[in-house]
């Protein structure tokens, strides 16, 4: 990172880093959660699921894409190996080990809402103390808000289709 950079922050740098790479490695796990579970979902719906999922899986893709930015930038080096993925998580990963669209959406409805808590925990950590990684994290925190309310109207779809038969 630039000396100017370094200079404006108001953080433990190192600290940082270690949240940041907790965020990156959920964003992977969530990433092929999503992906995954496109490939095997099952059920009622299932086409819109997949078009769902598919999108989220780009969605989270694209956040580890800019946490491992931001790593570099602050002098870190992100994750390398995927094992240590699930030895720094945050939010786990639910393998779609029951493929129903039901228990799909629910289980990423449980992720999103633990990369909201990550994300808004992150928020305060940088408030006033590192603008660039504070609005780097709010536009990501934006996309998982999202996901959450898609995911949810998803769900809420088909209980009312399943209540009518």
């Amino acid at each position: 990172m630039g000396e100017r950079g370094i200079q404006i922050l108001k953080i433990n740098v190192d600290q940082l880093l270690k949240i940041l790479n907790k965020a990156f490695s959920d964003e992977w796990l969530a990433y092929y959660q999503y992906w995954i579970g496109s490939k095997v979902v099952k059920g009622p719906m299932k086409e819109a699921v997949i078009a769902e999922l598919v999108q989220h899986a780009a969605d989270e893709l694209r956040h580890a894409d800019m946490l491992s930015l931001r790593i570099v930038q602050l002098g870190g080096t992100p994750i390398l190996r995927p094992e240590d993925w699930y030895k720094n998580t945050n939010c786990g990963y639910d393998a779609p080990e029951d493929p129903y669209v039901k228990n799909i959406l629910d289980q990423n409805v449980k992720g999103e809402r633990c990369a909201i808590d990550t994300y808004s925990d992150i928020l305060d950590l940088t408030k006033d103390k590192d603008p660039v990684t504070y609005n780097l994290v709010l536009q990501i925190l934006q996309d998982e808000v999202e996901h959450e309310e898609d995911l949810q109207a998803l769900v809420e779809d088909y209980e009312m289709m399943m209540s009518k038969t």
